[in-house]
């Protein structure tokens, strides 16, 4: 009917906002405001019918006027949209707590979210991963929440007018079922002081993850972090209870079974044993070196050819512990294992002699045929091709029980007693030649000079 709606607000400085009304024809005129917000259906403001009015709340507003004398409406008015700003108080941040920081296999923990501003709170609870970013946990509100999965969380609340702002995380790990062990690297049933060792903490079913790993141990104020517990010059201050744990991102492994490590304090001594001390001519004797009690030793064998020379190593790291050797010496062993290279004691010192074929005999030092008692003889033990070397003689014979050590075997005033066989040999650091074939020594009793006359009666004047 010829006029037209137009609106007008302004902000106030007192939290309002005033809408007018305009018309081309404004005599006679009186206003009906409209307010419409999302969740409500358009409502008449029956107590505004002037045509500026002042409004504190948000919405969607309309405005017509109305002749008075013809009661007769103009078209509605535009919407105009007034937002309400909304002053928020924020507190202080929440405050998260856990009765434990480690879900039990199968179980659960609580997580409370405390605030000093409690009433009409609606809080709000948050899940990070190293794999995920920060979620929200859906359908949570409540101030306290109960997990069984690991994680970093926080929460947060908020009410009317009021926030509270999100809380320091709290790290909760997951127990988890896989199996775990403590083994020593070495299969040693005996550990000696000095030594070093490896244990490895191994987790079953944890392949594809990176673990982190936790030690409890006697004696040490730093474990590792990784699955290898390395422990150099191991002492007996080490022997005690070893278990282990894992942990990767969220999860926890329980505990392993305890370890037992046992560290003695002696250190071993190898022990060498031979088959014979004499290497038949062209022949071998076998060598056995041992330590008793533990495993997981190599040999080293080591030989000296005099008593007054230096010991060289023949061969080293040998995983048999028997060798056979040929030539005569002065042998002893020793054990090593592990890395660096723990040794035992030197075995205590073997003389081995090696038969040679050096032709050997026993001669008469006289020419006599015929011995009788009371005489001195001399036997001498002869060494053919053993020139330049000094010899150490052995004698077999008959009524002695000391006998010589030189190549001279002197009997003064021999008696029938010391008739027999008489042997030889000799030996040369060593070396050591066969006995030599028997010399039977016969002696006869002394004999008896015997008287002679051509004739017994003397002629006169003979002399």
């Amino acid at each position: 009917q010829g006029y037209t709606d137009s609106r007008q607000h302004n902000h106030t400085s007192r939290g309002s906002v005033t809408l007018t009304c305009d018309v081309k024809e404004s005599a006679d005129l009186k206003y009906e405001w409209f307010r419409q917000t999302s969740s409500e259906e358009k409502s008449i403001k029956t107590h505004e019918s002037g045509r500026a009015i002042s409004v504190s709340e948000g919405g969607t507003y309309i405005c017509r006027g109305w002749r008075r004398d013809t009661n007769s409406s103009q078209t509605e008015s535009d919407p105009v949209v007034i937002q309400q700003t909304v002053q928020l108080t924020v507190h202080d941040k929440a405050t998260l707590t856990a009765n434990s920081t480690t879900i039990p296999a199968g179980g659960s923990v609580t997580l409370t979210c405390d605030v000093k501003e409690s009433a009409d709170l609606k809080y709000e609870w948050f899940r990070q991963t190293s794999s995920n970013e920060k979620s929200i946990i859906t359908n949570e509100s409540g101030r306290a929440i109960s997990v069984s999965e690991g994680g970093n969380y926080t929460c947060r609340a908020e009410g009317k007018n009021i926030i509270i702002t999100e809380s320091d995380s709290v790290t909760v790990q997951e127990t988890v079922r896989n199996s775990i062990t403590v083994k020593l690297q070495h299969s040693w049933s005996q550990i000696f002081t000095g030594e070093t060792i490896a244990l490895r903490c191994e987790i079953q079913g944890g392949e594809g993850k990176v673990w982190k790993y936790e030690w409890t141990a006697p004696n040490t104020n730093s474990p590792p972090t990784s699955s290898e517990y390395r422990i150099s010059r191991v002492s007996v201050s080490h022997s005690g209870d070893y278990r282990c744990r894992g942990s990767s991102d969220y999860l926890l492994t329980g505990w392993s079974d305890a370890f037992r490590l046992t560290v003695s304090s002696s250190k071993p001594r190898a022990t060498l044993t031979a088959q014979s001390s004499i290497i038949p001519a062209g022949g071998s004797v076998t060598l056995n070196c041992s330590v008793e009690g533990s495993a997981g030793w190599k040999f080293d064998w080591f030989r000296r050819d005099s008593v007054s020379s230096k010991a060289q190593l023949m061969r080293g790291n040998e995983a048999n512990r028997v060798i056979s050797v040929s030539q005569g010496g002065l042998y002893h062993c020793r054990g090593g294992r592990g890395d660096p290279v723990y040794y035992t004691e030197d075995s205590s010192d073997i003389t081995v002699q090696q038969t040679v074929r050096n032709r050997i005999d026993v001669k008469l030092q006289h020419s006599w045929s015929q011995i009788f008692t009371g005489e001195t003889i001399t036997l001498r033990c002869e060494i053919q091709g053993g020139e330049g070397k000094v010899w150490k003689y052995e004698w077999t014979a008959p009524n002695t029980n000391s006998p010589p050590t030189s190549s001279e075997y002197r009997i003064s005033t021999v008696s029938v007693s010391h008739s027999g066989d008489y042997r030889c040999r000799g030996s040369s650091d060593y070396l050591l030649t066969g006995w030599s074939d028997a010399f039977t020594l016969t002696v006869s009793y002394k004999p008896r000079a015997t008287l002679t006359a051509g004739t017994t009666i003397m002629p006169v004047g003979a002399v």
